[in-house]
């Protein structure tokens, strides 16, 4: 069970101030979000904020996975990490095929309904990350030597390259590896699953 505190004060400092001493840890170790309340009649201008404990995600993700696992009859087992401001989980389980899909799109959904499911019960947008058996990083590596392909390609060719549709993550990598290349740049280009990015080709 998610454990979500409220902090009212004139500052936000002051607001996590309270936090920490009623909850007895470093401001590391919580994730929050916000409000600023204005003046009004008799009424001075406050924050509000809601507090959640890291420990106390990592224990709410341990039991869904946990129900999630007797609910489909598949033994998963995690790892939970938090480490540059994302939940990064690792799982291990006795059917990595079904859990990952098609293209990643098990596993892409179910990382999505738990970001959902964080957002709904605690109002803060918290970042999850989950993998099985390195796929996404093997995926990625698949990636970056094909984009290396086709960046050599363009450079030669000075003829733009448009890709298959991508998601966020996967387009944010493209982007920084091609950034490494002086004679070439990228853009995304259309809405929802059809964005995609242009490899394309600049003088110097």
């Amino acid at each position: 069970m998610l454990n979500i505190k409220e902090f009212e004060a004139k500052t936000l400092d002051e607001a996590l101030e309270k936090a920490m001493v009623e909850l007895n840890c470093e401001k590391e170790n919580l994730l929050y979000n916000y409000e600023f309340i204005e003046a009004k009649l008799f009424k001075s201008s406050k924050y509000k904020i809601n507090v959640v404990e890291k420990s106390n995600i990592k224990e709410y993700l341990i039991d869904y996975l946990k129900e999630f696992s007797s609910t489909i009859g598949i033994s998963i087992e995690s790892e939970i990490l938090y480490n540059n401001e994302s939940f990064n989980i690792t799982l291990v389980t006795s059917n990595n095929s079904l859990l990952i899909g098609k293209e990643g799109k098990n596993l892409q959904a179910l990382q999505n309904i738990i970001r959902q499911s964080l957002k709904v019960k605690t109002g803060i947008n918290i970042k999850v990350n989950i993998d099985i058996s390195n796929y996404k990083q093997k995926k990625l590596n698949n990636l970056e030597n094909e984009i290396k392909k086709i960046a050599k390609e363009v450079v030669k060719t000075k003829v733009d390259v448009s890709l298959d549709p991508m998601n966020s993550y996967e387009r944010r990598c493209i982007h920084s590896l091609i950034s490494e290349y002086e004679n070439l740049t990228t853009e995304s280009v259309g809405e929802g699953k059809e964005r995609h990015i242009i490899i394309k080709y600049i003088e110097n």
